[in-house]
């Protein structure tokens, strides 16, 4: 954090983006995009969410400013936004304990 106090309104807004990155199927699409872009379709196929779903978590992860878009023809295809967004993600991984399982016993992957 900034060693500058933060409003509460940029704490709220702090809080937001955390609040985005908390769900297991965002991360999931987020961890997919860290190794390139990304159509919905290939999105599918690697996080075997739907596509609806897909589309979804996209528009969100896009809202919030951690992913980017843009036309190709007929597709559109997503990155990640800024190196930020794979730091913050580096850095959380990081702090998982050496072996941490997940509640189905398999190793967890990285967002």
């Amino acid at each position: 954090m900034s060693t500058t106090p933060l409003t509460p309104e940029q704490l709220e807004q702090v809080a937001g983006r955390f609040r985005v990155l908390a769900d297991p199927s965002r991360l999931s699409v987020l961890n997919c995009l860290l190794s390139g872009e990304r159509s919905v379709s290939e999105l599918v196929e690697l996080t075997g969410l739907r596509q609806a779903n897909v589309s979804k978590h996209l528009q969100i992860l896009h809202k919030a400013g951690f992913v980017r878009r843009r036309k190709e023809g007929l597709w559109v295809r997503y990155r990640v936004a800024d190196a930020g967004v794979e730091t913050l993600c580096m850095v959380m991984c990081a702090r998982l304990p050496e072996g941490a399982t997940g509640t189905r016993g398999r190793a967890r992957s990285a967002p």
